[in-house]
């Protein structure tokens, strides 16, 4: 029965996985796919890595630590590839409505400004 359990779980994982490559080929900008690719294969990957730990209950611990890592290192790298992406002026989707980061950046500009201009007074 465990090994039912974890071959489903498995499946689903690679599911996931698959929908995530699917993703990234049809997401319209490079800020969609990195998105699309890291919740997808975050969830994906656990789920695989859980199947594989109901198969070999003996391996729990390091699966564990392999799970507490891609929950760290997805995330962080996916922000770093956002925020380097954004920086280069890599385009956005016609559809993007709102870029937050942009109107933030102009704000701290204006504020960079007004503080050199008072300094040189």
């Amino acid at each position: 029965m465990t090994e039912l359990i974890g071959s489903l779980v498995i499946l689903l994982g690679s599911i996931f996985l698959l929908l995530a490559g699917i993703g990234v080929v049809r997401m319209p900008d490079s800020y969609n796919r990195i998105q699309t690719g890291t919740k997808a294969t975050t969830l994906g990957l656990i789920l695989v890595l859980v199947g594989v730990g109901i198969h070999h209950p003996a391996w729990s611990w390091k699966l564990i630590l392999l799970i507490y890592f891609v929950l760290l290192s997805n995330p962080a790298s996916s922000h770093a590839l956002a925020r380097a992406a954004h920086s280069l002026g890599i385009f956005k989707a016609d559809a993007t409505l709102v870029d937050d980061l942009e109107s933030f950046e102009g704000q701290s500009d204006k504020t960079e400004n007004t503080t050199q201009e008072k300094s040189e007074c």
